[in-house]
């Protein structure tokens, strides 16, 4: 938001205040200034000049000798090469030792043999960018109004005596995207009085219900909709005060129609929109959705295509609107415009947001409308700008306004007593200061036992609760002036809770077995937030989002995982093995607020050894994912109470390289390959994934890894080769084997699995080595063939394993 210094002051006293002063105290109570920009810096001898003749330059195709008066006894002579200078102009004349932008010193000199004086300038001699010039002067100089007095300087007469306080308006406080609410923000800074004008319209007999009618088909669409009539308009240039203002704004004047309606966007943060009425084809404004694939010619000349999620004005039938976003091109303002339909409205702020973002139109109205409106000045809005259209376009306004108004505006009420005041934030400031703090806000109060009901207006939609009047009573009193306390708390023993321990030993478990950790925004798209969860519900998504692409808060860590593999991948970065430890937020009933989660994460691409002059490059795979959480449940003490079953039914993940992850008979978790069309969506080759639920983890109870003492007594192994059916999973026979081996079985190993020549169809050999250790005797072969016998048993009759 730009703010021109001297704009402010038209609404109160700011000659004790410097521009300076004014932006650093800004800063320090809640409204950042980004910059301040002094207008007009460097500039000198610039003044106004009025061309006396014109004529071709004797040696150039493209310049012209032009005499100029400058209000002194003779005129002087100025070669000039813009291509819309003519005789009797008023301009902007840079005399011999001016400086123009930059700098640049005026010499008098010859150009091709011609003296020359000085410099007709253009706009952007004296520091406007080329975005803010009118399109008819873009190529040119810019021509002066009559009323301009030669010989009087440019830079007083343009306003460029001025300075800009650049402020960056954060999503909640809207109501400072206004000179007027910026005016309210000073005069509580400082306790001044703003004052501001009431609109006059003029009483005329006609009535605007004879010219048109309103309806709306939803009121959460459009909970206000306006239209003014204003007949027998003249469209042409504004007056030089309203483009000054405008361009110092960042806007670029068009007429004196579209000026107003940019004029009042600034002054009040209500956008509006003038269409000519003669063009609409109907005297009926009908507010609705669009239909499916309805086509739409927006003011730039583009063709949409609307679906249902975008609102539009209509005549009834066609759209001659895109509702908060940009106007129709056979309904806009042109110089042949007599009469001029002017509306002021409230749209729903979601709708505008996600028909903006549809078709990447932004603007300075889309903007205000997101964030929200005065609802209180809408109609004094409107009013004024008819006011204005009726005094600079000599236009007659029709009595009354077509209206569909199903809010009201009114003051919110909130209570809070001076105690929590001071508790919060540490003072002792008296019932009295705090009634002057809200005196100075402009926020009606009364005061009862201790505590205040505050009044608050409708231009302060962003305070709502105890906390909003807390932070605003300290911005006013002063944040340097808050104490600087420790709290006071009852002290603890500095130590790890359960979850604390966990994650702290999650770290360093996957970083000892190569893992980098990423960290990521908890805040992400709405697609993306529950692309690849199990949960049901749809996700939590704030009500200020800074962008559309953090506005949710994620039910997932793969997504941000595969994001930055992604942009790793394509910086020539392939071999890659992240983990994460974050939160995810999940839907809690019917709670606004959700739940919060802790999961671990992890994603594998690339090769997890590199080629060498001994070894070949060993590309990540199922079993290499499987080991790292194998030895991170097995560091936890968990390895008993987990187990893996294959499932095609998550469909992010490769259907044949899936596994669920069981926490005795919880699903906890997922790992495997991530899906081929998964992957190609970011660019990437053959990638692998886990993700967990953490908080499941601390609800088991552990088994304690300690060190034992070296086994005093020696051990011994067998093996065991079977003949089994490919559908039984090495899970189901190491389940059997662990039940029926007895006390003293170690450990159990796979070595060898087989398919192919000299084994029947449909079955598969594994050979297994069982290791067995008693710790307090020598075992015995009794024991161990014992063991092998149980085990053998079990297997056939339950898996019916044959043995080889």
């Amino acid at each position: 938001m730009r703010v021109s210094y001297k704009w402010l002051q038209e609404f109160l006293d700011l000659s004790d205040i410097s521009a300076t002063e004014l932006a650093e105290k800004m800063s320090r109570t809640g409204i950042e200034v980004d910059n301040l920009i002094p207008l007009g810096q460097g500039l000198s001898k610039i003044i106004v000049g009025r061309t006396l003749k014109v004529v071709d330059h004797p040696d150039a195709d493209h310049l012209c000798v032009c005499q100029v008066d400058i209000g002194e006894v003779e005129p002087v002579q100025i070669v000039c090469g813009a291509t819309n200078v003519e005789a009797n102009q008023k301009v902007i004349v840079a005399l011999h030792g001016a400086r123009i932008v930059g700098n640049k010193k005026i010499k008098r000199g010859k150009i091709r043999g011609e003296v020359s004086n000085g410099m007709i300038c253009s706009l952007e001699e004296l520091g406007y960018p080329e975005s803010v010039v009118p399109k008819k002067y873009a190529e040119g100089i810019y021509i002066l109004p009559e009323e301009a007095e030669v010989g009087s300087d440019v830079p007083s007469l343009l306003n460029l005596d001025d300075e800009i306080l650049e402020l960056d308006i954060t999503p909640n406080r809207a109501d400072a995207l206004s000179m007027r609410g910026v005016a309210h923000e000073v005069a509580a800074i400082y306790g001044k009085e703003a004052t501001f004008k009431t609109p006059q319209l003029p009483v005329t007999q006609e009535d605007v219900h004879d010219y048109i009618q309103v309806s709306v088909d939803d009121p959460e669409d459009a909970p206000i909709y306006h239209i003014q009539i204003i007949k027998d308009v003249k469209v042409q240039e504004s007056p030089l005060w309203l483009q000054t203002k405008l361009m110092h704004a960042g806007m670029r004047p068009v007429n004196n129609i579209v000026d107003i309606t940019n004029y009042i966007l600034l002054e009040y943060g209500q956008p509006l929109h003038a269409f000519d009425y003669d063009e609409i084809g109907s005297k009926e404004i009908r507010v609705r959705r669009a239909s499916e694939g309805e086509l739409f010619t927006t003011l730039d000349g583009a063709e949409r295509t609307l679906d249902n999620g975008n609102i539009v004005i209509t005549n009834g039938s066609k759209p001659i609107a895109l509702a908060g976003i940009m106007g129709g091109l056979d309904s806009e303002i042109t110089d042949k415009t007599v009469n001029v339909a002017l509306e002021s409205a409230l749209f729903n702020p979601l709708a505008i947001r996600k028909t903006g973002s549809k078709f990447n139109l932004r603007s300075e109205a889309s903007a205000r409308f997101e964030k929200g409106i005065n609802m209180a000045t809408i109609s004094e809005a409107g009013n004024y700008a008819a006011q204005l259209i009726s005094e600079l376009a000599g236009g007659t306004i029709m009595s009354g306004t077509a209206s569909v108004e199903t809010v009201e505006a009114k003051d919110v009420s909130v209570t809070i007593s001076l105690d929590k005041i001071n508790q919060t934030l540490g003072t002792e400031i008296t019932s009295e200061e705090v009634a002057t703090i809200f005196d100075q806000l402009g926020f009606k109060h009364t005061l009862s036992n201790n505590s205040f009901n505050v009044s608050i207006p409708p231009r302060r939609w962003d305070i709502a609760l105890e906390v909003d009047i807390i932070e605003e009573v300290a911005r006013i009193y002063g944040y340097d002036h808050l104490p600087a306390t420790l709290p006071i708390i009852q002290t603890t023993l500095g130590e790890l809770t359960p979850k604390q321990k966990l994650v702290r030993q999650t770290r360093q478990d996957m970083q000892a077995t190569g893992l980098t950790q990423n960290m990521s925004y908890v805040l992400t798209t709405p697609e993306k937030s529950k692309a690849y969860t199990y949960e049901p519900g749809e996700a939590i998504r704030l009500a200020w989002p800074m962008s559309e692409d953090r506005s949710t808060l994620r039910m997932n860590l793969l997504a941000s995982l595969l994001e930055n593999v992604s942009y790793n991948v394509a910086r020539k970065n392939a071999n890659i093995q992240f983990y994460e430890i974050g939160k995810v937020f999940l839907p809690h009933n019917q709670d606004a607020l959700p739940k919060e989660v802790d999961h671990l994460a992890g994603i594998l691409t690339g090769n997890v050894q590199l080629k060498n002059w001994q070894t070949d490059a060993v590309a990540v795979d199922f079993y290499h994912v499987k080991g790292i959480l194998e030895t991170y449940f097995e560091s936890l003490g968990l390895s008993k109470h987990i187990k893996y079953a294959s499932t095609d039914a998550i469909e992010w993940m490769h259907p044949g390289r899936t596994a669920e992850i069981y926490l005795d008979d919880k699903v906890i978790g997922y790992l495997g390959q991530v899906h081929p069309s998964v992957a190609k969506e970011y660019d990437l080759k053959e990638t692998y994934a886990f993700e967990l639920n953490l908080d499941t983890l601390l609800t088991v109870n552990k088994k304690t890894v300690t060190q034992g003492l070296i086994p005093r007594y020696p051990g011994t192994s067998r093996d065991l080769a079977i003949l089994i059916n490919e559908t039984v999973t090495h899970n189901d026979i190491r389940s059997v084997i662990r039940a029926e081996a007895g006390p003293f079985l170690a450990d159990i190993h796979l070595f060898d699995i087989y398919q192919g020549k000299g084994i029947e169809a449909g079955k598969k050999s594994m050979a297994y080595s069982l290791a067995f250790l008693n710790p307090t005797a020598t075992l015995v072969d009794e024991d161990i063939n014992k063991a092998l016998e149980d085990v053998k048993l079990a297997l056939s009759t339950q898996l019916q394993a044959e043995f080889r």
